[in-house]
């Protein structure tokens, strides 16, 4: 029961994680219809930004905060220079050229960083891990968690509150109305983007200071796919539970079922749960569900 809760607590920790990577999808998504097949290298890039910061002698909160100016401004920019000129064209083209982005930003990483996994020297959490009776618990997950509870909590209050958040909301539900109120849509996008890349580079720290910074982490944007097909590509609500499921998920698989096979169990297992959930319920938890008439 000890490691059952246990392997619990560390995917709830950890799928925080994943819920804020999750938003960024989400936004995009809901905004503007597109996947963004670039979120894993946005969540690379923007680790590697505050690893930067963090090695020039930033404290780490004024590097996370830096990184995340840095993440609205990239976001910006990458909206106004790749994405706006597709606005009107097919969902489809946007999509391939998000893909085209992945392998750009990668690039760019691999040219200022290289390959070799990075750590953030000296660490920013305690090693020390707490002790909950028999469940052991490293501080890092623990300290992660509430940094990524607090965002989204900053997030979610943007977007209920927030003249910009109620706009994007609008566009979403109904561009043509928001555009007959004065909405530009233009803005909203690249809000969107913006905010995407802030969500993602934030969850790239996070877990670079989990498991040590590499390339390897850009997968996460594909990892977190099966939390936002769960929770529902245009549902905020819907990420964040999806996140933390995937997260529960992930740690359940790998605690009991990797054991009994060669590996690769807590990777594939969200995505059999993904293509078992879309199977009955293709728009996810709370997606919408879009009725045509004709």
């Amino acid at each position: 029961m000890e490691t059952f809760l246990q392997l619990i607590i560390t995917g709830i920790l950890v799928g925080s994680i994943y819920a804020l990577v999750a938003l960024g999808w989400t936004i995009i998504y809901k905004c503007s219809g597109v996947l963004n097949l670039a979120m894993g290298e946005l969540t690379l890039l923007g680790a590697y930004v505050c690893l930067a910061f963090y090695t020039w002698g930033f404290p780490f909160p004024v590097a996370l905060l830096a990184t995340l100016v840095v993440g609205f401004v990239l976001g910006l920019l990458t909206e106004r220079l790749f994405l706006r000129r597709m606005i009107g064209q097919p969902v489809l083209a946007v999509i391939m050229i998000t893909a085209g982005l992945s392998f750009f930003f990668r690039a760019v990483v691999g040219f200022i960083w290289g390959t070799d996994t990075r750590v953030f020297t000296p660490q920013v959490f305690p090693t020390e891990p707490v002790r909950f009776g028999k469940m052991v618990l490293g501080q890092v997950y623990i300290w992660s968690f509430l940094a990524a509870l607090v965002l989204l909590v900053i997030f979610v209050a943007f977007f209920q509150y927030s003249r910009w958040g109620l706009s994007m909301q609008a566009t979403a539900d109904d561009e043509m109305a928001a555009l007959s109120l004065g909405v530009s849509a233009k803005r909203v996008y690249a809000l969107a983007w913006a905010i995407a890349f802030m969500a993602a580079g934030v969850g790239g720290t996070l877990l670079g200071n989990i498991n040590g910074l590499n390339i390897s982490v850009g997968h996460l944007g594909i990892l977190v796919l099966p939390a936002v097909v769960l929770g529902g590509l245009n549902s905020v609500p819907g990420a964040i539970v999806g996140g933390i499921v995937i997260g529960i998920l992930q740690n359940l698989s790998g605690g009991y079922l990797e054991q009994l096979t060669p590996g690769g169990v807590k990777e594939i297992a969200p995505f059999v749960f993904m293509v078992i959930i879309m199977l009955f319920r293709p728009y996810g938890l709370w997606g919408w569900e879009k009725i045509e008439r004709v």
